[in-house]
């Protein structure tokens, strides 16, 4: 069962099987950076998530789950803060191991402190930005690289390290007038600093007919085109 956690949540780390996200990143063998689906590893520079950066997604929350699935299926956990109307079940459809999911919808004033305590538990930290302030942003991102962590922004975030862009397209299904939409298709884009900075974009299913994330298969006359 999917954890919801209210206030004081530092408490986290002392939870079996939770580590410090600084003590996590400091084991040797393990590595900075936490796995993508194939899908979206094109768009990082690292083809991952690395501890220490701040990812801002724009376009709604299908993107960041999406990027939350393979970290917490290889064994991260990951924390959602201030971002009452994600479903779990969502979640779990795009790949994301729920039982290593904690969720803090309502921090209200405390989103702030909740974020700090909460990056130095686990390993990835998503939240809705638009109540902070760009002071209290960039020292959450400091917080961040310090301990290890991966800060992923729900909407614009200042000096993020990577930003990525979805531009929704239309979705496929039903068939003949009735059923049920299947699969949706979009393009991503990503752009950033340092080694983010030459801009990226993908053409994508999010989610494909299963419920994941895949790539759009360019048609035959397409691939001739382009061959």
């Amino acid at each position: 069962m999917t954890a919801v956690v209210e206030p004081p949540v530092a408490r986290l780390a002392a939870l079996p099987g939770v580590s410090t996200a600084s003590r996590v990143a400091s084991r040797a063998g393990r590595a900075r950076v936490l796995p993508v689906v194939p899908a979206l590893a094109g768009l990082l520079p690292d083809t991952g998530l690395r501890r220490g950066s701040t990812v801002a997604v724009h376009g709604g929350t299908s993107v960041l789950l999406a990027l939350l699935a393979a970290a917490t299926a290889a064994g991260s956990w990951a924390a959602v803060v201030g971002m009452p109307s994600l479903g779990v079940a969502a979640a779990a459809e795009y790949g994301v191991d729920v039982t290593r999911l904690a969720l803090v919808p309502h921090p209200g004033a405390e989103l702030p402190a909740v974020a700090a305590a909460l990056l130095d538990g686990v390993d990835l930290v998503a939240l809705q930005p638009e109540t902070l302030q760009p002071a209290v942003a960039r020292r959450l991102s400091a917080r961040a690289r310090h301990r290890g962590a991966v800060l992923l922004s729900a909407g614009a975030w200042p000096g993020a390290d990577v930003e990525l862009s979805c531009r929704r397209g239309p979705w496929s299904g039903p068939a003949d007038g009735y059923g049920h939409l299947e699969s949706r298709q979009v393009e991503i884009r990503a752009h950033g600093r340092g080694a983010a900075a030459r801009p990226a974009s993908v053409a994508l299913h999010l989610p494909s007919a299963a419920g994941t994330v895949t790539g759009v298969v360019p048609s035959p006359s397409l691939r001739e085109a382009t061959a």
